[in-house]
């Protein structure tokens, strides 16, 4: 499996980019210079999308177990490569060893989901308004697919498009972040010339957003746009995407609830909120943004989980027992920074942490929080902690839906009914009973409501998204038209 990631990978090759600007790959903790790679400009673009165009037309035709002996294949080899992969996410992505590996293994369920595709474009016999014709319904492949993966789980986020488009038939060019090039893409190219996909079905460009952000979604060719991201920015491809009438499949922002009724089980609560929060830095689009409590368990709530959340270890993520490590980059740290400050000049307080060294943020709990307050309004991904009280589910349902977000969430109650009815009210694509937001599975549905993205990843659900539906009829015996022909005769 090839290991020197310095360069872009087109039609089979690793070429360097034409670009006269470079990228330099940097490891978010402690700064250290991985590699400096030369970056793709319009030129390499426009060549991955016609190398893509052409392997696909015979892709398409490939029989669905030689697709899926390949998928088959990059499992083996990812298997075989997983601690170079996991190492690649500690360096590159800031992952601590245990979410590093975490999403290996989600990545590895994606693959493993995606084996079965080929063998699910099934289509469909219907009956017929017309004497005599035989309606069929043909599920076909997009064609092209562009994939642009973010750097906050760049593997598994990039997997989950990845897969699923060449195992239903489509070609893809992927651009990862450029934070992430290597977990986000160029391992991909690695896996799967190692697994034998044709040359031209996978071409991986890194390259900055100014140069080729706009023109991977406008060139002619892709008939979909995956994008994983924030809102702003999917709301730009949603735009761009929609003048050239391409599909779009978009994982945007989230503002996630995690709602406390005064009948939960706090040490349970507590547990579930902390998972929530901290893991990876609270950098996922499903992390908690809003902790809503009770007011009669407030106190409690607000002791136990400060206490606990002084035990996380934070700070080498290489270190197997680090539960938070760096931000991604320090204009994160910034932002979070800022929104701190706002946040207690409006009346927050800081009960813990609120400090950073670098890219490293201390784990953070702010108490006396409004719903109203800058952290609260905005997408935190980052480990801070805001507690906002409520005194009853009216209100608590009408602070959760004020925003327009809607990813996932939780609701923790002893009452299993009256936590799923309070659920049911939550405007979001996942919600969760007695546990947190960050859940994902291969054979479910991911996705947002509102502003928080379109569409739907993961089991029959993506095989939906990245095929279209083709009405063939055939017509048995002679039709007749009647008068329209008749009075021509």
């Amino acid at each position: 499996m090839q290991t020197d990631f310095t360069r872009i990978y087109i039609d089979g090759k690793w070429l360097n980019g034409n670009s006269e600007k470079s990228i330099i790959n940097v490891n978010p903790f402690n700064g250290e210079e991985l590699f400096t790679i030369q970056s793709a400009n319009k030129e390499d673009l426009d060549s991955a999308y016609k190398a893509a165009q052409l392997a696909q037309e015979e892709w398409a035709k490939e029989l669905p177990q030689n697709k899926r002996a390949i998928l088959e294949n990059a499992h083996v080899v990812m298997q075989e490569n997983k601690e170079l992969i996991i190492e690649w996410l500690i360096k590159e992505a800031g992952s601590t060893f245990m979410k590093a590996s975490a999403e290996f293994g989600a990545s590895i369920n994606i693959l493993k989901e995606a084996t079965t595709y080929p063998f699910r474009m099934e289509g469909k016999i219907l009956p017929s308004q017309t004497l005599g014709k035989e309606n069929r319904v043909y599920r076909n492949p997009l064609g092209v697919i562009g994939i642009i993966s973010p750097w906050n789980f760049p593997f598994h986020l990039a997997i989950r498009s990845i897969a699923p488009a060449i195992a239903t038939g489509n070609a893809v060019v992927i651009k990862p972040a450029t934070d992430t090039p290597v977990t986000g893409g160029l391992l991909f190219a690695s896996i799967f010339e190692a697994a034998g996909l044709p040359k031209g079905l996978l071409n991986v460009i890194v390259g900055r957003g100014s140069e080729i952000g706009d023109e991977i979604v406008t060139h002619k060719t892709p008939r979909l746009i995956s994008f994983t991201g924030s809102t702003d920015v999917g709301r730009h491809i949603g735009e761009l995407a929609g003048k050239g009438l391409k599909k779009t499949a978009l994982e945007l922002g989230g503002n996630n609830v995690f709602i406390v009724m005064d009948d939960a089980n706090i040490q349970q609560a507590v547990e579930s909120a902390l998972f929530g929060k901290f893991y990876h830095q609270g950098q996922i689009c499903m992390s908690i943004n809003r902790i809503f409590v009770h007011k009669k368990v407030y106190d409690e709530f607000a002791e136990l989980f400060i206490k606990m959340a002084k035990n996380l270890k934070y700070g080498n993520p290489a270190d197997k027992d680090t539960n938070v490590g760096p931000l991604i980059n320090r204009d994160q740290v910034e932002r979070i920074l800022s929104d701190l400050k706002t946040s207690v000049e409006q009346g927050a307080k800081i009960r813990l942490g609120g400090t950073a060294e670098g890219n490293l943020l201390a784990p953070t709990v702010l108490t006396n929080v409004t719903n109203t307050m800058s952290i609260a309004e905005n997408e935190i991904f980052g480990p801070v902690a805001i507690l906002i009280p409520f005194e009853s589910e009216e209100e608590v349902i009408e602070m959760a839906n004020v925003y327009p977000f809607g990813l996932s969430g939780a609701v923790h109650s002893s009452n299993i009914e009256r936590g799923t009815a309070i659920a049911h009210k939550i405007h979001t694509g996942m919600i969760h009973v007695n546990d947190q937001s960050v859940n994902d599975e291969a054979h479910m549905p991911f996705g947002g409501e509102k502003d928080s993205g379109l569409g739907r990843f993961n089991g029959e659900w993506v095989l939906e998204e990245f095929t279209t539906l083709k009405w063939l009829s055939v017509q048995h015996t002679r039709r007749d038209y009647g008068p329209f022909i008749n009075q021509l005769k």
